[in-house]
């Protein structure tokens, strides 16, 4: 399917922040975006004994909106409205919870479809009591062998499945391109969103993860702004701008720590940010900016108010 859409139609793909009465930022060149940042830093905001911490940090940084997995939360599953109430108390809202540990997420196998979905779809439940309008999700491990034109047709079908249940809901569904997992290639991102519903499947397009798979973010948000939700931000070395060019990355030898960091706060020059600000106001792009970053030299919340200090000063964000 065509990932091209009209202007109309991408101005109504993005209706769903003003449908669950999430205000987006005017901004000045005629984008609508509305800034968050996930709780999951390393390594002073991870994990589930740090989700309280981490988002009284953001708050007193200045941030109103949380990002968070389901590991962090799944505490209050039964209970929304306490979470909600904490999060209110300190000046936030939930933005989205992205799936995690515990879940399935063997999206290519079709004989899990039934078990993929219905654990998504009791998460999508969570966000509703949240009052979320979006669900990002993360892929599975890489396939051993890698993926084949019948591993794509299995993964479209189970996300066009899924993403057509959570748009019944109101609810958009947003796929997140991550190194070392089954949806990380340019390739990847072109047959998936080439074999799904655009009005049910998204994109969530990691600045930081789809620099170091070798691919230009400029680009790949020219390419696929009517389908994209949601910005993960952070960046990486100046060297690596368009795209990373070095030998491969094999997971578990990078951001280990501070000696092999290949994400940082924003700002370092890794990311043509102005370039992707300038294209979204020229197409009016109504979405989240979210700030994240996998592990820090600093602590969270110093690079946190880093990459808020990016945002307000360099690229005139309102967060």
């Amino acid at each position: 399917m065509s990932a091209k859409m009209t202007r109309r139609q991408l101005l109504k793909a993005g209706a769903g922040l003003g449908a669950l009465g999430i205000a987006g930022a005017k901004q000045d060149g005629g984008a609508e975006i509305t800034v968050g940042i996930t709780s999951n830093t390393r390594p002073d905001w991870s994990g589930p004994e740090n989700f309280l911490k981490s988002i009284r940090e953001a708050s007193e940084v200045g941030y109103h909106w949380i990002e968070t997995f389901w590991p962090m939360v799944n505490r209050w599953e039964k209970n929304p409205e306490e979470l909600t109430g904490i999060m209110a108390k300190l000046g936030l809202k939930m933005e989205t919870v992205s799936n995690g540990g515990g879940m399935n997420t063997r999206f290519q196998d079709p004989a899990q479809r039934k078990e993929v979905i219905a654990d998504h779809m009791r998460l999508v439940r969570f966000l509703r009591a949240l009052g979320c309008d979006h669900l990002k999700i993360n892929c599975g491990a890489k396939n051993p062998g890698g993926n084949t034109p019948e591993i794509y047709r299995h993964m479209a079908e189970t996300f066009n499945e899924l993403g057509k249940r959570i748009s019944d809901v109101g609810i958009q569904f947003g796929i997140h391109h991550h190194l070392g997992n089954q949806y990380e290639t340019r390739e990847d991102v072109d047959a998936i969103m080439e074999r799904t519903d655009p009005q049910h499947v998204h994109m969530v397009l990691d600045t930081g993860h789809t620099t170091m798979a070798g691919m230009d973010p400029v680009k790949l948000a020219k390419d696929y702004a009517s389908r994209i939700i949601e910005f993960h931000m952070k960046d990486t070395r100046p060297e690596n701008r368009g795209g990373y060019k070095g030998p491969p990355l094999k997971r578990g030898t990078y951001n280990t720590g501070d000696h092999d960091l290949i994400f940082f706060e924003l700002g370092k020059g890794g990311v043509d940010y102005a370039a992707i600000l300038t294209y979204l106001n020229e197409i009016e792009w109504k979405g989240w900016m979210t700030v994240e970053l996998d592990r820090t030299a600093t602590t969270a919340k110093n690079s946190s108010r880093i990459s808020k200090k990016y945002l307000e000063d360099v690229l005139g964000l309102k967060v």
